[in-house]
């Protein structure tokens, strides 16, 4: 799957075809857990598998964004950003990744990718998976009531965010892990160890080449 990501750097149409030969499964229940994952830690990989698991789910499919709305763009390649998901991801059949937003380039907007999936896979049921934090900075969504109506709004408890939905809403219990991407990349800046806090693939990829060491 690591190919892909090299795919898309050098012909974009090659990962497109692939996404697009999904078209003609049949319906299932798909979870989105979308972000810059940069890098993707553990904590992105436990909210996975508890909401898989808890909602009975098919799938879960992690989609990087190319340039999100509300935060800095990634420090680190499109293709780097990829080839930690599949690095994370690999071990784990009933998780995909998904290259929808960086196949469309611009700012990767939630609403955009929902209609394009409601579009190319109507007969998938899609669960949009949000920490608190962002199920409180909804408003500042491009059409936030769009999104309920095209997928099953799921919040994730975060610590230091009330559960303040102003959308319908599926709670779902994790356990608790203090981890964000903006922590690690400052551990690796300061010579910290990250051992533990991403899977032992993505640590390796990190040193090997020299991310985030700026």
């Amino acid at each position: 799957m690591i190919a892909i990501a090299k795919s898309l750097a050098e012909n974009p149409t090659v990962a497109v075809a692939a996404e697009r030969a999904v078209v003609a499964d049949k319906g299932r229940q798909i979870g989105l857990l979308g972000g810059t994952f940069n890098p993707i830690h553990i904590g992105h990989l436990i909210v996975a598998e508890q909401v898989l698991i808890k909602l009975h789910l098919d799938e879960i499919w992690f989609i990087p964004t190319n340039i999100p709305p509300l935060k800095d763009a990634p420090t680190v390649s499109v293709q780097d950003r990829t080839n930690m998901l599949e690095l994370a991801t690999q071990d784990n059949p009933h998780f995909q990744v998904k290259l929808f937003e960086l196949q469309r380039g611009g700012v990767s907007y939630t609403v955009d990718t929902l209609r394009y999936l409601r579009k190319t896979q109507p007969a998938n049921h899609y669960y949009l998976i949000m920490g608190s934090d962002q199920v409180n900075a909804l408003g500042k969504w491009k059409e936030p009531t769009q999104l309920a109506q095209m997928a099953t709004l799921v919040g994730v408890q975060r610590a230091g965010y009330p559960q303040q939905a102003p959308l319908p809403m599926i709670w779902v219990d994790v356990p608790a892990v203090e981890l964000s991407s903006t922590a690690i990349r400052q551990a690796i800046a300061s010579g910290g160890s990250i051992r533990y806090l991403v899977p032992a693939a993505v640590c390796n990829y990190i040193q090997k080449k020299g991310l985030y060491h700026d």
